[in-house]
């Protein structure tokens, strides 16, 4: 099974050139095709949904390697060469404006695919859910700018989407997969991938963060009041001064800072939630209003109230490679796995509909590729 999760990549201002972006989707689409053909529907999502393979697919159509253009125009150029009805398989949203048109594109080639309702709704609440927990859940600095949801049909679907941190111009990319999601709020992704760690990346997906997860709808479920009178206790000037007494490492005796309680809560919103009950977390970050500022006032009162830390650590503590390191970290090279992949690609180029020069280019590019992966 392949490995998904997150890259880095840093901004490349501009557009890709006409000219190239035409070859990227001719070439994008005979691969696909050949994938399709050979391995399935479900198989080409799999590997889109692997970041190793989606990072050699990017260099394969021509475009630069760790740009963070590698995620936008690569789906853009997929986006245009895959007919939803030729290849029983779909790319709906975008970057920028055409993310906000994920969910109506959903309905609407949902019923081309004649897929039920309820199906419809279940990919729509899959693209709603994978966003609030990338943009919200793990706050990371990265803002969503790019969302697209792949999904064929027989109902199965991956999620790539691309988030920018203003501060260091890096982008981080995240990857979905409906096979490996049993929980929305749980470690959704399978594998993270990255070569920057960052220090207090609040992370409420992680299996850490469970029982911090669980105060949080206790303390929403309960009388508002009660909250206010919690987040007043941390945020009261005479209080503020003692925070690094919780933030602490007692190890070492280093404070690790101030870990920043939102000003202002929306009480209002806090109110509705209340009246809402919400069963789970789950179903407390899927309400509309519930936004980075409320998740991290209740990680912090479950935290330094009531001592149910959630995790502090960038998800990138599970890094990892999707074959394995060459060091054996976090696990030995699967050279076979890595051979899979090299070859599906390489057949999906040899087998493309487009002309000898395009094939002989793209393969050379793939070999220029795979020794940067095993470095």
């Amino acid at each position: 099974m392949p490995k998904t999760g997150v890259a880095n990549l840093p901004l490349h201002p501009g557009k890709a050139p006409r000219w190239l972006f035409k070859r990227m989707v001719s070439l994008s689409k005979g691969i696909a095709e050949v994938i399709i053909y050979e391995y399935g529907k479900d198989e080409f999502l799999r590997r889109i949904s692997d970041p190793f393979w989606f990072q050699a697919l990017s260099c394969v159509l021509g475009y630069d390697w760790h740009s963070s253009g590698t995620t936008t125009v690569t789906c853009g150029a997929l986006k245009k060469a895959i007919d939803p009805e030729q290849f029983g398989l779909a790319i709906t949203g975008g970057k920028g404006k055409a993310s906000r048109k994920t969910l109506s594109e959903v309905e609407k080639i949902g019923e081309l695919y004649n897929l039920s309702t309820s199906s419809i709704e279940e990919l729509q609440y899959s693209s709603r859910m994978a966003a609030k927990v990338d943009n919200t859940a793990i706050q990371d600095g990265h803002n969503l700018y790019h969302h697209v949801l792949l999904f064929s049909e027989n109902g199965k679907w991956a999620v790539i989407q691309q988030g920018m941190n203003p501060e260091t111009k890096y982008a981080r990319r995240y990857h979905w997969l409906s096979e490996t999601v049993e929980n929305y709020v749980c470690e959704p992704h399978t594998a993270i991938m990255s070569d920057v760690l960052q220090d207090k990346v609040l992370n409420m997906t992680s299996k850490q963060s469970i029982p911090a997860q669980k105060v949080s709808v206790d303390l929403v479920n309960d009388n508002p009041a009660h909250l206010r009178r919690d987040w007043a206790e941390l945020t009261l000037p005479h209080n503020q001064r003692t925070l690094d007494n919780w933030t602490e490492d007692k190890q070492n005796n280093k404070s690790i800072g101030n870990l920043h309680m939102p000003r202002s809560i929306n009480w209002a919103k806090m109110t509705e939630i209340y009246d809402f009950q919400p069963k789970n977390y789950e179903e407390l970050l899927s309400i509309k209003g519930v936004g980075p500022n409320t998740v991290r006032a209740l990680a912090l009162i479950s935290d330094l109230i009531y001592g149910e830390k959630p995790s502090w650590h960038d998800s990138i503590v599970r890094y990892s490679y999707t074959v394995g390191g060459k060091d054996g970290v976090p696990f030995p090279v699967d050279r076979k796995a890595m051979d899979e992949s090299t070859v599906i690609i390489q057949q999906g180029i040899q087998q493309a509909k487009i002309g000898d020069k395009e094939k002989i280019k793209a393969l050379r590019r793939l070999k220029d590729y795979i020794p940067y992966r095993n470095q």
